[in-house]
């Protein structure tokens, strides 16, 4: 029997931190609108979906933000959102609360497969997925880089609540 799981609307922070400035500095942002739900497995094992609104991205520096929500970065006019489907996500062992995620990232126009391993910590009717997540600008088409100030890899950072649906 499947359960279906949706995101708790307080209970999630997908962060990704960057270096500029030649590794100087570390900019860090927060997404602030995400949307997700899944489908469990008995066996433990799932699918769902991840949504990010790329133009909700806050590193508190409003020139910065006006700036990755352009053409160079997100381009959030033509490409509103980032979206990761998980095809399969199920436990590396019986007594880990870690899990393997495998699925497609998709960012701008390109799809990727993407595959970590993410920590699940499961109460009751709520489920928190934790992981970091390395990425390589790039690979995405985001190549623009005045003078190479910009390291070409970050990361991002999932904290995500699901709650029970029914």
């Amino acid at each position: 029997m499947s359960e279906k799981w949706n995101l708790d609307p307080s209970g999630h922070e997908v962060t990704v931190k960057h270096k500029s400035m030649w590794g100087l500095v570390t900019v860090r942002g927060v997404f602030k609108t995400v949307h997700a739900e899944g489908v469990l497995d008995e066996d433990g094992t799932g699918q769902g979906t991840v949504t990010v609104d790329a133009g909700s991205l806050d590193t508190s520096n409003a020139k910065r933000d006006t700036h990755l929500r352009s053409a160079d970065f997100f381009d959030v006019e033509r490409h509103p959102g980032f979206q990761f489907v998980v095809d399969q996500i199920g436990p590396v062992t019986d007594k880990s609360s870690e899990v393997q995620v495998k699925g497609t990232l998709k960012v701008r126009d390109t799809v990727k497969p993407l595959s970590f391993i993410a920590h699940a910590d499961r109460h009751a009717d709520s489920v928190t997925v934790t992981a970091a997540i390395p990425y390589t600008r790039a690979d995405f088409g985001m190549t623009w880089n005045q003078l190479g100030m910009m390291a070409p890899k970050g990361e991002i950072s999932v904290k995500l609540r699901f709650t029970r649906q029914g």
